[in-house]
């Protein structure tokens, strides 16, 4: 298995969607110095003159970035699906993060906001998903982070800190407001540990409460309301397929449409890979 950890991951089907993840990808690739990995997914009968004329083409656009920004990028085709393959590829060479495009809830491409689920809950690495291109070339101004009472909740927080130190990052925090005292507890806990490690780490924040039945509604419009760069958010825990079929709550978040860019963080998973920006 070939252990490629210092690398970003770009899904690339040639479509505009998948441009704008790469030009996200540059972004955070000119801040932490971490090589890009274009990757695309052919079908299992694509004969090998096809995989070559892919591999061309995508070399092409890997060697043009690096003449024009100076980054570092690779370029992988695979055989299969997008689901098998992109979660495979990014696991086992335990990459950093991967930057996906979306095309929203619909239309005839493949990978539309339940799909793209679909492909992140599969995979032990952060997404950030995007549906247009950056409105900054340089930083992530401010990031909508909803705190709920999930213990997972914690599991996020690293992904604040990277953005944080890298990008000057301030860190609006959503805190759900429950009535269950018990979950109310737990929310506090929560809010307390997070703010306690921004603070550590000298990363502006600011809090606002919002209602525990709305909060993913209200993420998303505080993200619109302060122009923000990134709504950082938790998935479901294993997510069954009727999620995919009536819907988890995450892939309407991911496919809002304020084309808000979507952070995605999974249960579970360990943070090592993003040791790799900040000590690598």
């Amino acid at each position: 298995m070939e252990v490629d950890s210092k690398i970003i991951v770009v899904p690339w089907d040639f479509t505009p969607v998948t441009e704008y993840a790469l030009q996200h990808a540059i972004k955070i690739s000119l801040m932490t110095r971490n090589e890009i990995c274009l990757l695309h997914v052919v079908e299992k009968i694509t004969s090998d003159g096809g995989m070559k004329a892919k591999q061309a083409a995508m070399e092409n656009r890997g060697s043009d970035v690096e003449r024009r920004f100076g980054v570092k990028v690779k370029t992988h085709v695979a055989r299969g699906t997008i689901f098998k393959q992109i979660p495979e590829f990014v696991n086992d060479r335990k990459a950093s993060l991967v930057v996906m495009g979306t095309h929203g809830m619909s239309g005839m491409q493949k990978l539309t906001g339940s799909w793209a689920l679909k492909v992140i809950t599969k995979s032990k690495v952060p997404y950030i998903v995007v549906q247009a291109p950056p409105t900054d070339t340089e930083k992530y101004h401010d990031i909508v982070f909803p705190v709920d009472f999930r213990a997972e909740e914690k599991e996020k927080l690293s992904m604040a800190i990277f953005m944080g130190k890298y990008f000057d990052s301030k860190i609006h925090i959503l805190k759900a407001v429950r009535k269950d005292d018990s979950l109310a507890k737990k929310t506090n806990l929560n809010l307390n540990y997070t703010v306690r490690m921004l603070i550590q780490n000298n990363i502006e924040y600011e809090i606002r409460e919002e209602p525990a039945d709305k909060l993913g509604e209200r993420a998303l419009e505080v993200a619109q309301e302060i122009k923000a760069d990134l709504v950082l958010i938790m998935t479901t825990k294993d997510i069954t397929f009727a999620d995919y079929v009536w819907g988890a709550k995450e892939q309407y978040i991911i496919a809002n449409s304020s084309k808000i860019p979507i952070c995605c963080v999974n249960p579970t998973s360990a943070f090592a890979n993003l040791g790799q920006f900040m000590y690598g």
